[in-house]
């Protein structure tokens, strides 16, 4: 672990789980060296959902919204909000004393990120995905280095960027893997049962919280069961399902305790962000990954070809699936032991377990070099 006493980090990574968990990972391993944080989120339910038990560290919310298209009407508004969140970025930065900011991604990033390059602090984006969203091109503008999860987006920035792949940060409650019997004890179902974990996401999940809810009685049937993260937006739809199906297993709206449903698990069922996947690769979770079909540039269905095409998942199109083929596949493939345990082994060769610490240390060797 290296030292990184009295130094000063700005993490902005609301908006999404998938740029909030990996900032908060961030953040545990530079507090574990020494180092002090402060972590921008948004003003999000999720936000603040996923925040809750990490009291040790400093969240402070900033107000953002999407950047609308350059001739929408909305982009006044934008400016305004986007100008006034850059002033309470600059008396943040000042006050705070920050020796480096970084953005995970989302235009919650960019208003700190100029702040900081305004005031001359090494800046740095991490970008999770395959494929870099709109939002990340543009604060790559404003960042000194650009860090990536994955290999395959290294291409997508523009030369003259310095750019390191890092993999993509597990929390600290996450890399801390209970058992098996834990995690059943945890959802109160049985560790002897073949168990699918469904993890809906933090946006866009109905279809497929849907679609399970509708294969509860196959599961039953199949002596399989179901710990099911069904997100708050869509819980009240599915809960029903279970209550009529009390064999099938358990759903909650959100857990922070994720690691639970992980290690519980003898087979993911999940949309394919980047956070999700490195999180599968870490417990060796073979999964069925169905992207969102409407992320920006069919970022998710990149993502998911990175684990898919060397077999540790398998990649499913949400339009390909109803509620007459969906279930009897996941019986079929979660009944084939022999792939499970090959995409068992596919998906440890894809896990890089110190993600933080590697992007650690490139931020304190940049602030060293500045010193």
């Amino acid at each position: 672990m290296s030292d990184y006493s009295e130094r000063r980090l700005v993490i902005a990574c609301g908006g999404t789980g998938g740029h909030l968990f990996p900032g908060i990972a961030v953040a545990e391993s530079w507090t574990k060296g020494g180092g002090e944080v402060v972590l921008l989120i948004s003003e999000k339910e999720i936000d603040a959902l996923a925040a809750e038990g990490y009291g040790h560290l400093r969240f402070e919310k900033m107000a953002s919204i999407a950047m609308p298209k350059p001739l929408s009407p909305r982009m006044i508004p934008f400016l305004g909000r986007f100008a006034g969140s850059w002033f309470s970025c600059r008396r943040l930065l000042k006050s705070f004393r920050a020796e480096a900011v970084l953005g995970m991604g989302g235009f919650t990033s960019a208003a700190p990120l100029l702040a900081g390059k305004w005031r001359g602090l090494p800046t740095f984006i991490h970008e999770s995905n395959a494929i870099p969203g709109r939002s990340n091109k543009l604060n790559a503008k404003f960042a000194r280095t650009v860090l990536v999860g994955f290999e395959e987006c290294a291409r997508h920035f523009e030369t003259g960027h310095p750019v390191e792949v890092v993999g993509t940060p597990v929390r600290p409650s996450v890399a801390n893997r209970p058992s098996r019997d834990e995690a059943a004890k945890f959802f109160g179902v049985s560790p002897e049962k073949k168990t699918i974990m469904v993890m809906g996401g933090s946006q866009g999940a109905r279809r497929l919280n849907e679609l399970v809810a509708a294969g509860l009685s196959v599961f039953e049937k199949a002596g399989m069961q179901v710990v099911h993260i069904s997100g708050p937006a869509d819980y009240d739809t599915v809960s029903p399902a279970y209550q009529k199906h009390p064999g099938a297993g358990v759903v909650k709206d959100f857990c922070a305790e994720i690691q639970y449903a992980y290690a519980a698990a003898d087979l993911a069922i999940c949309r394919s962000g980047a956070s999700t996947l490195t999180e599968l690769a870490f417990y060796e979770l073979p999964s069925i990954l169905i992207p969102y079909p409407f992320a920006a540039d069919d970022h998710q269905t990149r993502n998911a070809e990175i684990f898919s095409v060397p077999g540790a998942a398998v990649l499913w199109k949400q339009e390909e699936l109803h509620e007459g083929n969906f279930s009897r596949r996941i019986v079929e493939l979660l009944s084939d032991d022999n792939r499970i345990a090959s995409m068992n082994g596919a998906m440890e060769k894809l896990a890089i377990p110190d993600a933080s610490a590697q992007v650690c240390e490139v931020i304190v060797n940049q602030i060293r070099e500045g010193n």
